[in-house]
């Protein structure tokens, strides 16, 4: 997270200086981000002809966040329900995802005087995985069917999941009743080379991660639906809509367009394939006809 100063004084660096009709889109540093921001951004351009300029590499939700609090940023194209709802808005952990879409669509528009828009069609959620490998030889295809080897497994985590509360570490031994040889707090960038030199026999990485068919892994099945719901949507402030009423319909043909599998495969192109995320956004978008004809 970046440095609390950077969220006071005189504005964030380099979101200044836009033009008045220019629509601003704030995308974090992840790959996925980067992904629907252009995604965001292109459909924009195309189909209504506004300027748009992306603000890059936000380092964390709360950032984000104060971005489209100060209007230097118009909208937020990921956003993710149990990040939101436990953070941004201080609740406590919900594992419903109606309810949980429910309650930040609401908070938001009566603290915030924004749209949280509804899902693409994705959640971006912790989960566990081994390599196909390792499940064929062990018949792992839940959560719970790893409890009948865990004692003689070594697991790579994100650092930030061992304190979380809810949803971390301890909760996670106590609801799945067992624990692993050894837990490894990783970064996330590094969990992937880990398993796949057999250092961990399981991760926790990321549901929509482009690296699950790089390296051939096998995603484990949360059967206690442990991990809170993490459904991806755009965030918009009210204003913005209100200045460009054609908006609204446009940015709504993206509702429900993009399940898991779609999402892992764009990250997949930039991760793995090394496209440029301004690329995936553009085949995509065409493929799919920029979505006319689609919500609005």
């Amino acid at each position: 997270m970046l440095p609390l100063l950077l969220l006071s004084g005189c504005g964030f660096p380099g979101l200044t200086g836009t033009d008045d009709n220019t629509v601003k889109i704030a995308v974090q540093s992840s790959t996925e981000s980067n992904i629907m921001g252009n995604v965001v951004a292109q459909l924009i351009e195309h189909e209504l002809g506004y300027k748009t300029t992306l603000l890059p590499n936000l380092g964390s939700t709360t950032v984000t966040h104060q971005a489209l609090i100060r209007h230097d940023a118009d909208i937020a194209t990921t956003r993710y329900t149990g990040t939101d709802l436990t953070g941004t808005l201080n609740l406590p952990v919900d594992k419903n995802p109606k309810r949980v879409a429910k309650t930040v669509k609401r908070e938001f528009a009566k603290r915030y005087d924004q749209t949280w828009f509804p899902t693409y069609g994705f959640a971006d959620t912790y989960a566990f995985m081994v390599t196909k490998a390792f499940a064929k030889q062990h018949n792992l295809t839940t959560i719970s069917d790893m409890g009948k080897v865990a004692n003689t497994m070594n697991a790579g985590v994100d650092s930030s999941w061992m304190s979380r509360q809810g949803d971390g570490y301890k909760d996670f031994v106590s609801e799945y009743d067992f624990d692993f040889k050894r837990v490894y707090p990783m970064q996330i960038g590094l969990v992937y080379d880990a398993v796949e030199a057999n250092k961990m026999q399981t991760i926790l990485g990321y549901s929509t991660d482009g690296r699950i068919r790089s390296y051939d892994l096998a995603v484990l099945k949360d059967d206690k639906q442990f991990f809170p719901p993490y459904d991806c949507s755009m965030v918009v402030n009210n204003d913005l809509l209100k200045k460009h009423p054609k908006l609204r319909a446009v940015l709504h043909r993206l509702d429900g367009k993009i399940n898991l599998k779609t999402m892992q495969e764009l990250n997949y192109q930039v991760d793995d394939q090394l496209k440029e995320p301004s690329v995936v956004a553009r085949e995509f978008l065409k493929e799919h006809n920029y979505f006319k004809g689609g919500n609005s």
